[in-house]
């Protein structure tokens, strides 16, 4: 019975004595990274992505924790439930043990006056044993009590604890969406005319939106042209403007990888039925070249180099069906006409021929309608691996348009989409825009050039009343006023109590792979580090940089060499 009882008490004591607690050092840690991001908020420079990161891994813990903290309730309530049975053993064996204890003189008498030193011998071990068990047990018990009230203490201690962290988390949070409000409130007051500089700047580059023009992306990366300075730095962007609807460049990649037409054109669209018998007897009037059948008028379309026809035919008759349903929702049906350039679609007077006129054949009467009507189905030449919905590029929200990832598998990297984009394979896939003669025709920057882009939107938070001042330097100031050069820049922003760059020495992005967007660009130089938010910095970049280099999308990257 006893050795029964001392294994219960101490399979209690036991249980008892796993408990942890809860991670106090933890909650610690967490009221440390809250100042922190009270500090970070402070910075108008603050990295707004990483903070909201920081504080969901906060909330995260803390609600972690929350649960911890229940559990630790439940096995405290467990420890006081056993607790009268300790203590009801504890008087027992307290009883025990002063009984016992004062039959050991009396046992080591008998032992000494015993005619049988055998027995005696094993009596008095035996009653030394019962004594020494009896003090063990007396001594786990008080423990055990000792260590439940600790843990009781410690529990309302680091309830109260965490719940003003809660407090705390709550009211960052409301600071942190106040400040990303105002970050982008600043974003979005670019001038009417600042914006139509930025347009007029992007147009500059003639990029094609069709995969099937001569012209290409000169990559720095990839011509090795020498600007003729060191170190230098690029930005890089995935993609060409227009990324709605279909990805030519993806739609090849596509083929290749074995999805026929549908798959592929699935993959582009949304909410479409394919139909297969559409009239077609309707007429196409083309800008300049007159009225053709629309199947005639879609084997005059040159918007896909025909050589694809050799290993993805399926992304012909994707092309196919796409163009003859942008053409019949352009022109509604053939009532109005349709322009023969990219603006449209290109058109030539001479049908394409070869693998493309047999696409066009194969799908003949194939088009996309929703609701019976066909669907504008746009489409560009590389899309940089992520697919966009016409409300998220400034165009009226089309219920056929969709978001998406266009590349296989999974991506947590810009290497990764490199390799899993399906339009990896397009010259404008990876693309530094812009180059300036007088540096080998390259879109190189020098570090202090990059300094002078940084300082410029720096000045441009500090004080919105300069702004007209802080176009590009080597062309004349829009809005007839003077530009002001680095140094200029430089003055005022230390005229303001800011420490302006004068060299970057590093840059590196923080992405949304799942959006398909750069979400901040970080800044490390000889005044520090910042960082801004990659709208901000991308605008402010296409306003500053020199000649017609710039970032034409959300997604980009900054190279260094």
């Amino acid at each position: 019975m006893k050795t029964k009882k001392a294994f219960l008490a101490g399979t209690v004591i036991l249980f008892l004595l796993i408990i942890k607690t809860v991670f106090a050092d933890e909650l610690d840690e967490i009221n440390q990274n809250l100042q922190k991001l009270k500090e970070d908020l402070k910075d108008k420079e603050a990295n707004y992505q990483e903070m909201s990161l920081r504080l969901q891994q906060i909330k995260q813990r803390v609600a972690f924790l929350e649960k911890e903290i229940i559990k630790k309730e439940k096995e405290v309530k467990k420890g006081e439930s056993a607790l009268l049975y300790q203590k009801n053993l504890l008087t027992e064996r307290t009883k025990s043990y002063y009984k016992n204890i004062n039959k050991n003189p009396l046992s080591l008498i008998n032992f000494f006056l015993s005619e049988n030193l055998t027995d005696s011998l094993q009596n008095f071990f035996y009653q030394k044993s019962v004594v020494d068990e009896d003090k063990k047990t007396i001594i786990k018990i008080v423990l055990y009590i000792k260590d439940l009230e600790e843990k009781k203490a410690n529990l309302e201690a680091e309830k109260t604890k965490l719940a003003a962290i809660k407090i705390q988390v709550d009211q960052q949070a409301q600071i942190l969406a106040n400040e990303i409000s105002q970050t982008r409130k600043r974003i979005a007051e670019l001038t009417a005319r600042q914006q139509q500089l930025i347009a007029q700047k992007l147009a500059s580059l003639n990029i094609s939106r069709s995969a099937a023009s001569l012209g290409k992306c000169d990559s720095d990366l990839i011509n090795g042209r020498d600007p003729g300075f060191s170190p230098r730095f690029a930005f890089f962007t995935f993609g060409v403007p227009n990324r709605v609807g279909m990805n030519q460049y993806g739609a090849y990649g596509r083929a290749r990888a074995g999805q026929n037409e549908e798959q592929i054109l699935r993959a582009y669209y949304d909410n479409f039925e394919l139909k297969k018998d559409y009239d077609t007897g309707i007429n196409i009037n083309v800008n300049g070249y007159g009225a053709f059948n629309i199947e005639d008028y879609v084997k005059r379309i040159y918007e896909v180099p025909d050589s694809w026809g050799v290993d993805g035919f399926a992304a012909l008759k994707a092309q196919a069906i796409a163009a003859r349903s942008y053409a019949l929702a352009y022109t509604n049906n053939g009532q109005n006409s349709i322009c023969a350039t990219e603006q449209c679609q290109v058109f030539h007077s001479e049908p394409t021929g070869g693998f493309w006129e047999k696409a066009v054949d194969e799908t003949r009467g194939w088009v996309m309608v929703q609701g019976g009507s066909p669907i504008k189905a746009w489409y560009s030449s590389t899309h940089g691996g992520y697919i966009l919905k016409s409300g998220e590029i400034g165009w009226s929200d089309t219920s056929w348009t969709k978001h998406a990832n266009d590349f296989d598998g999974s991506v947590s990297s810009f290497s990764e989409l490199q390799n899993r984009a399906y339009d990896r394979d397009s010259p404008w896939f990876y693309c530094d825009w812009g180059w300036r003669p007088e540096y080998n025709k390259t879109a190189w920057l020098k570090p202090n050039e990059v300094a002078d882009i940084v300082n410029t939107i720096l000045l441009a938070r500090a004080d919105s009343s300069v702004r007209e001042h802080l176009y590009q330097i080597d062309r004349s100031n829009p809005s007839g006023t003077e530009t002001w050069d680095s140094e200029k820049v430089k003055n005022e922003l230390r005229s303001r109590g800011i420490t302006p760059f004068n060299s970057i020495n590093e840059i590196n992005m923080t992405v949304d792979f799942s959006w398909g967007k750069t979400t901040s660009v970080n800044i490390v130089g000889d005044a520090g580090q910042t960082s801004f938010d990659a709208a901000e910095f991308k605008n402010w970049f296409n306003l500053r940089a020199p000649a017609n280099i710039q970032i034409v999308g959300p997604l980009y990257n900054a190279e260094k060499r």
